[in-house]
């Protein structure tokens, strides 16, 4: 195996958007593959502005017949105000892999969670939620964030309740030193995960750094996130499998296609 396909990555630079405490295994990753991971947190997760609302919608976790968590945060926010162990009588299903693994080491052994994807379109297509007519299914999710996942489940006929028990919030920090960087020459992808990242990176970046971004390659692992790229205008969207080992997949190929 030659050198450039054990680390594919040898000589670039990769900026790293994701949370503080979520960015250690794509930077690990990265690192790994040869490359160098730019940490630049586009997103601070926080508690909800309305905890006692969120409490309260716990507080009648039993009477619901499905609990659906749509990221890792969501378990680890909503398991923290849920404050007690989790009724077995609610079946939890998780939006993909990453949440599910989340869910087990919370202790919740049996998730339904899509053999393929990791959106809502996938978790949707599973057999357990084709038919939830009559159902009580409770969403626990951040602040806003798409509605596909209860609007679908609505018209099949469920009784939809929010348990938005995070919220994404834009850091404030000065991207003047990692302009400069880029200026330079000194950073070769972008990644991004979620399109309220994408959104805070582009406010963040201003006219100057908004210039660099176009002009360098993006990888997400979702479609949705590459349409929301688009319309800022950004060209060079690589739509990657999910999750961090998807979104080192996306990398390696592209840059593994370039150096041959």
């Amino acid at each position: 195996m030659t050198n450039s396909a054990a680390r594919p990555l040898l000589g670039r630079a990769v900026l790293v958007t994701r949370p503080v405490h979520q960015a250690g295994n794509l930077a690990r990753l990265i690192a790994e593959a040869g490359g160098e991971a730019v940490r630049f947190p586009a997103l601070v997760i926080e508690a909800p502005a309305d905890l006692a609302r969120v409490r309260d919608v716990l507080s009648s976790l039993r009477s619901f017949d499905l609990a659906v968590f749509v990221s890792p945060n969501a378990v680890d926010y909503g398991f923290a105000l849920l404050g007690s162990t989790w009724p077995p009588s609610v079946p939890v299903a998780a939006v993909g892999e990453g949440s599910a693994m989340a869910l087990r080491r919370q202790g919740i052994i049996t998730v339904i969670v899509p053999s393929l994807g990791a959106d809502s379109e996938s978790l949707l297509a599973t057999p357990q939620l084709k038919n939830p007519r009559g159902k009580r299914v409770l969403i626990l999710r951040g602040e806003g964030g798409r509605e596909l996942l209860a609007e679908e489940l609505r018209r099949r006929g469920a009784e939809v309740t929010y348990a938005e028990c995070y919220r994404r919030v834009r850091p404030q920090a000065d991207p003047t030193p990692l302009i400069v960087r880029w200026e330079q020459g000194g950073l070769h992808a972008v990644t991004i995960m979620s399109g309220a990242t994408l959104d805070n990176l582009w406010a963040t970046l201003g006219p100057r750094g908004q210039r660099l971004l176009r002009d360098t390659p993006v990888f997400a692992p979702h479609a949705s996130i590459a349409e929301r790229a688009g319309h800022l205008g950004l060209t060079q969207v690589a739509v990657t499998p999910a999750g961090d080992e998807g979104v080192l997949r996306g990398l390696s190929e592209w840059f593994s296609l370039r150096t041959r």
